[in-house]
């Protein structure tokens, strides 16, 4: 079998993207550009892939790791350029190379795999991938010889009036014989608008000596769009967006509002859950089967498992369990773990903290730093006191236990399994098992108090008003 290699070019800066990150790395549904082409191209069981980067060479390396090689284009001097670098690491290799570029995130695997067919098959030096566009600006023209051969690919700025009419355009993909590459891209010269050596001219420099050059037409132009501005980092959004939203759907997820629904690539979601309008699924994000997450919520690196019912509510780095519920307007802030069947109401803020099963947290609660077992009940405005002001503190409440509307619970703090905490109170003591902890100030009523405050007068005014 004919060995397969690989090139990502991914050294430019991307000044058009007018930003402070690099361009490959600007993401497209949550991944770096650069990572969706590599991972197209890992699909395709290429023999060695080697990326070539430039500016941000650390940063995309941190991104992609150890899954492809590195080759760095001190100065970025064009794609011909570019490819040289990789020649220590592929030149002296037989088979058949991809070159592919970093900033076009929508290609995918099987349209390299038709590309590395349809070279080895018709043996030609070199594979150009095209299409056919409606409005070809901007990108190089395949001009073809009276029989269809390609003869050569002109960039927009170097083409004439009438070669720049043509709507069959270079995709900026190729496949090549691997030693012909680099043996050709010696003879690749700068004199063009650019001063730029431009990997096109290989093209050229083949058929001058005898070697057939084929082009390979793909079926969808929408996936060879490149990324260059953030109008175009939206559209090809919007297109990864409704391919993955289209993958869920097929794969048995509901989804009320495709337009409008928002989710990662790397998210995974089960069977028979709805998703309705608005929501938001980041990151690393699994959510298991017959869930219903609500209008509106956002849930980013959680683990979501079966049964799981989220209403407008936002969700971070933790975990429900089976058959909890969350919100509406509740926070789960990062290692927040929900136990099963644990209700969580509206306006309750969750952190660093375990929750076991069948409580119940109803609302406009914090829970920070703490340990709560099963059957517990948490009243209305409770209050998990974790900060001192340099050290955070933690809370364990035992099984079945009770607190009140309204406490405050004092961390380090132990209260124990069928313990009780009154309503109202501010808990700085261990509470005992099967005893009740209270902490008020005794209450004094002044009679006559009411009388000397100016609110007095305007009440007997309401008073008389209502009377009259």
């Amino acid at each position: 079998m004919t060995a397969k290699f690989a090139i990502i070019l991914a050294a430019g800066q991307g000044t058009r993207m007018k930003s402070k990150l690099y361009k490959v790395l600007h993401p497209v549904c949550g991944k770096a550009m650069v990572d969706h082409v590599l991972s197209q191209v890992e699909k395709d069981n290429v023999d060695q892939i080697v990326t070539i980067v430039g500016h941000g060479a650390e940063k995309v390396q941190e991104t992609l790791g150890d899954r492809t090689k590195y080759a760095l284009q001190e100065e970025q001097l064009g794609t011909g350029h570019a490819v040289l670098q990789a020649e220590k690491m592929l030149g002296s290799k037989d088979g058949m190379t991809l070159v592919t570029c970093g900033d076009t995130p929508l290609f995918m695997a099987e349209t390299f795999a038709k590309l590395f067919e349809y070279h080895e098959k018709n043996g030609d030096v070199a594979t150009v991938l095209t299409a056919k566009a409606d409005d070809p600006f901007g990108y190089g023209r395949v001009i073809r010889n009276a029989v269809g051969e390609v003869e050569k690919i002109v960039e927009q700025k170097d083409a004439t009036p009438e070669e720049a009419k043509v709507d069959e355009i270079n995709t900026g993909v190729y496949v090549f014989d691997n030693q012909a590459l680099f043996k050709a891209l010696h003879q690749v010269n700068n004199d063009n608008a650019q001063g730029e050596y431009y990997l096109p001219d290989v093209i050229g420099i083949f058929q001058n000596a005898g070697k057939k050059v084929g082009a390979f037409e793909m079926d969808d132009f929408e996936e060879s769009m490149g990324v260059n501005d953030r109008i175009a980092l939206a559209k090809a959004t919007k297109v990864m967006q409704r391919r993955i939203n289209e993958k869920h759907m097929r794969n048995g997820v509901t989804i009320i509002d495709p337009d409008n629904t928002y989710i990662d690539a790397g998210v995974q979601i089960g069977a028979d859950t709805v998703i309705e309008p608005g929501v938001q699924l980041k990151g690393k994000t699994i959510i298991g089967e017959d869930c219903v997450i609500g209008a509106h919520s956002q849930i980013r690196d959680c683990k979501i498992e079966d049964g799981v019912t989220v209403t407008a509510s936002y969700l971070e780095e933790s975990v429900m369990h089976k058959n909890s519920n969350i919100g509406p307007y509740s926070h789960l802030r990062p290692l927040a773990d929900i136990g099963e069947n644990v209700h969580i109401g509206n306006f309750v803020e969750v952190k660093k903290a375990e929750i076991g099963k069948n409580t119940k947290v109803g609302h406009l609660t914090y829970v920070g730093d703490a340990t709560l077992g099963k059957n517990i009940n948490v009243g209305c405005g409770t209050i998990f006191i974790n900060y001192d002001g340099m050290n955070k503190h933690h809370t364990n409440v035992g099984d079945y236990s009770f607190i009140g509307s309204g406490a405050n619970l004092v961390a380090p703090l132990e209260i124990e399994d069928h313990a009780y905490v009154a309503a109202g109170s501010t808990i700085t003591n261990d509470v005992p098992a099967h005893a009740m902890g209270i902490g008020r100030g005794r209450q004094v009523n002044k009679e006559g108090y009411y009388d000397r405050y100016p609110v007095a007068e305007a009440a007997k005014k309401a008073e008389k008003a209502d009377k009259d």
